[in-house]
This record gives C-alpha cells, structure tokens and sequence, in this order.
C-alpha cells in the first residue's frame, strides 16, 4: 500500500515528526518570550497587557513563564503536557482576546502556534523526550 494514500501513519516517523515540532516550536516560541523577560528584569515602567484585572506586571510573569519557560520544558520534553497546558491558554489569550481587534494577519501567528499546541498536547510529546524516559523508567519499576 502506498504511504501517501494510507490512512495508517508510521510510529516512527509520528515520533521523529514530533521531535522536530517540538524543536522548532519551543525555539520559535523562545524568541518570543526572551524579549518579554528583558522587559520584565529591565526596570522600566511595563506596558504590556491587563488580562482578567491581574495587572500588567502580573500578565507579563505569566507571559514570560509561558513563552520562555514553558518553552524551554517543550524542547527538552519535560513536563511537555503541562507545559503546553500554559502555552495554550498564552495563545488562546494573544489571539483572540490582545489581538481580537486586529486584522488576521497579526492574529495569524498565535493562531498558528495555538493549533501547534493542541496538537503537541493531544499527541505528547513522542519516544524522543525526557518524559518518555521517566515513563520507561516507571515501567520498569513495577
């Protein structure tokens, strides 16, 4: 049977793809967050957005420890689901209610990487992880 019109998807491949996604997203996402955590040990008065009357300080914390933190928790697979839990409810936030008066293109891009996200949160974070480390060591142990 041919792969292209299989239904079936390859393990492997699912988890190298994974990975990748991963990789790339958690970097990606990284260059988000960096700029946000300057702002944050600057000093400087902080602008940034009040989400449910928290405060711009307080939304800027949970902002940098979504985009950077979390991130880094995604690259390594650690923690992946809860990570991306933060990250999801970060894009959900930027994309429908920061930029909700915004033309699509510059919602486009928390959209994307909110889609991003519900995927790596419904598939895990794959073989290639920190995670499935400890869940093999678990196993193990019983």
């Amino acid at each position: 049977m041919n792969y292209f019109t299989s239904t079936k998807s390859n393990p492997l491949l699912v988890d190298i793809v994974l990975l990748i996604i991963r990789i790339f997203v958690g970097f990606a996402m990284l260059s988000h967050g960096f700029p946000k955590l300057q702002i944050l040990f600057s000093g400087e008065e902080i602008k940034f957005y009040e989400f449910l009357w928290m405060g711009p300080k307080s939304s800027l914390v949970l902002a940098v420890f979504a985009e950077f933190v979390c991130s880094i928790f995604i690259i390594l697979g650690l923690f992946t689901r809860f990570a991306v839990f933060f990250l999801v409810i970060a894009m959900a936030v930027a994309g429908l209610f920061v930029h909700s008066a915004d033309l699509f293109e510059k919602r486009e891009k928390s959209l994307l990487y909110l889609s991003i996200y519900l995927m790596l949160f419904a598939y895990g974070p794959g073989r290639y992880s920190i995670d499935q480390m400890i869940s093999k060591r678990r196993e193990s142990r019983w």
